[in-house]
């Protein structure tokens, strides 16, 4: 029920979603779900490269949703979204909601050497202090960073998504076995697997000898004469991928594709899927990501996912059962 400006009204709030420059064409399916028009907000970067932000219509005493997914610039578009919500404060916004389906900084999620931050907990600091009052995520990399957040984290899956899309796919007959990327993932792969029947599970462990440097060590499980679908959360140089589809492949698999919630694809992850035998990679539209620029991708969109979670936090629903519990981490 919408009117006609670019809310949804109630007798008691009125939703308005905005977006960031991070995934204006994800903020704008989530809006036409929901059958509302996306706010206008005015957003420019000045010479020096400071950040402007500026709502254009009137805020006051509304439920407001901001979908930014800091990614390709990911320390100006983090910027922009701390700036966004203050002028939300400062324009009395009723309650102000960050829908990040991307978190920031979520590798960086505990101390693995000494001198090291913890700056996924650094990210959960900032929006704190820029007064957000709840964050909407999606498949975040560790379940402890919603830990980091005195204020509620709404966690979201796109797994049963993605594994609804291999469930459907046309395999004639051949099983199927979920791989997941490191052992870190198992519950990951385990949750995937529920939704295709039959579908078994094996675990490949690497070592990180540097920072977007993976190397395949051990291989756990059984993937001869079968479809392997490896599953991550993250897929950023595709540097680990490319060495796992290798494994896969010398260990008897039939054919190898891949999927994972996030395609950040940097640097030369396009030539390494593209020079890989990979048959196909499905990710979603989390962030942004030019899927033209590579024959072998698939972006699934979760605005659905989202337009429903966003849904029911505006009319106090419960967010888990649209996951049937699917959401937990741990």
């Amino acid at each position: 029920m919408a009117d006609s400006t670019c809310c949804v009204t109630s007798p008691r709030k009125r939703l308005m979603i905005f977006s960031g420059r991070s995934n204006p064409a994800l903020a704008a399916r989530i809006a036409d779900k929901l059958d509302v028009q996306l706010g206008s907000v005015e957003l420019k970067t000045f010479a020096n490269g400071e950040i402007y932000a500026r709502f254009e219509e009137n805020v006051r005493g509304s439920d407001m949703f901001i979908v930014q997914s800091p990614c390709d610039s990911i320390n100006d578009e983090l910027m922009e979204l701390l700036i966004m919500i203050q002028a939300a404060q400062l324009a009395s916004a009723k309650r102000i909601t960050a829908v990040m389906p991307y978190y920031p900084y979520s590798r960086q999620d505990k101390k693995s050497a000494a001198r090291e931050p913890i700056s996924a907990r650094l990210v959960a600091t900032l929006l704190e202090a820029s007064k957000v009052d709840r964050v909407l995520s999606m498949d975040l990399h560790q379940g402890q960073i919603q830990g980091f957040f005195e204020i509620p984290v709404d966690h979201m899956t796109a797994v049963p998504m993605l594994a609804d899309y291999f469930r459907y796919k046309d395999f004639g007959g051949t099983p199927l076995v979920a791989v997941s990327a490191d052992a870190g993932g198992v519950k990951l792969a385990k949750r995937f697997i529920n939704r295709i029947p039959g579908c078994d599970l094996a675990v490949l462990t690497k070592m990180r000898p540097d920072h977007n440097v993976a190397e395949t060590m051990h291989f756990i499980g059984d993937v001869r004469d079968k479809i392997a679908i490896i599953v991550d959360d993250i897929i950023d140089t595709a540097g680990s991928i490319t060495s796992a589809i290798e494994t896969l492949y010398d260990n008897g698999a039939k054919e190898v594709y891949v999927t994972a919630t996030h395609g950040i694809f940097s640097g030369p992850a396009f030539d390494r899927i593209r020079s890989s035998e990979v048959k196909e990679v499905v990710v979603t539209d989390t962030v942004h990501v030019e899927a033209a620029s590579c024959d072998k991708v698939k972006v699934l969109s979760v605005a659905d996912i989202l337009a429903r979670t966003i849904r029911n936090v505006f009319e106090d629903e419960s967010v888990s059962e649209i996951f049937a519990g699917d959401n937990q981490l741990f």
